[in-house]
């Protein structure tokens, strides 16, 4: 890879730069100072919503777009408001979710609210995968369409991730989009909006091309992203889909694999030592 090649550096949180604590390494805050020293920009594009993502934005430094809610959001995080966002239809969302109860048994759900201080909402039996995540937990299915959403969280208490995404597709159709973000982490989301949907609107508003565009991901939501961009590195530990369609696989998020990569493609910046600390 030219080390010049690339203007805009887009990477994933959960299992790519954030290590299994929820926080970033010394070494990849430095590499990530390397980034910015080049004049290149880093964007973190994340299945998280805005509202559970802006306390670790500040820490990272980040006050200007972000990608949030699986391409759904592209959020301003200097001036905390939304950009852009899509919600999904919460009539659409209830039928989908009627459908996949009615091929697998009983699924549990969470809802991620639209908007900048949006709650995510958990009904009876539902696991949230990040324990660090706040969640409200409420008496009945229905509370969880009260207000706009962004996305809505599947769980189901015997199939995998993999079973569970599988059957979702084949049944909601054009009812919304079905993707993968993480263990326990099967979502719907609003139809034919992706990661590269809110990185394509983001790049765009920076100014920056596709062709200078490299990202970082470990799941199946991150390969549109993958496939917009014009180079894709996939984690040690990422999903077998993911490492399919990447360019290259760096090692995992625990061993700083986004810093292995960034730290070969980039200079040391020229305004002074890197960044140090922690983010959590």
């Amino acid at each position: 890879m030219d080390r010049t090649a690339y203007s805009l550096v887009a990477t994933d949180l959960d299992g790519t730069l954030l290590r299994g604590d929820d926080t970033v390494s010394d070494r990849s805050l430095a590499a990530l100072a390397r980034v910015a020293g080049a004049g290149a920009r880093h964007l973190v594009v994340t299945g998280r919503p805005a509202p559970r993502v802006r306390s670790l934005l500040e820490r990272l430094g980040c006050t200007g777009l972000a990608v949030c809610g699986q391409g759904a959001q592209v959020y301003d995080a200097g001036a905390h408001r939304m950009l852009w966002s899509v919600t999904l239809d919460r009539e659409l969302a209830e039928t989908a979710l009627g459908k996949i109860e009615a091929e697998v048994g009983q699924v549990h759900a969470a809802v991620d609210q639209d908007g900048v201080d949006g709650l995510t909402l958990i009904e009876p039996g539902y696991l949230m995968p990040h324990p660090t995540l706040p969640a409200v937990r409420v008496d009945r299915r229905d509370e969880l369409w009260a207000t706009p959403i962004s996305k809505v969280l599947l769980r189901h208490p015997e199939l995998s991730d993999d079973e569970l995404a599988a059957t979702a597709r084949a049944v909601v159709g054009s009812l919304a989009t079905v993707t993968m973000s993480g263990p326990g982490t099967v979502e719907l989301q609003p139809c034919g909006i992706t990661k590269a949907t809110g990185l394509a609107l983001a790049a765009e508003r920076l100014g920056v091309s596709r062709r200078r565009t490299i990202a970082f991901g470990d799941m199946p939501n991150d390969i549109p992203m993958f496939q917009w961009a014009a180079h894709g590195v996939a984690m040690a530990g990422a999903h077998p889909e993911l490492k399919a369609v990447a360019d290259e696989v760096t090692t995992t998020n625990e061993d700083d694999g986004v810093a292995v990569v960034l730290e070969r493609i980039f200079p040391t910046s020229p305004c002074g030592a890197p960044r140090r600390g922690e983010a959590q």
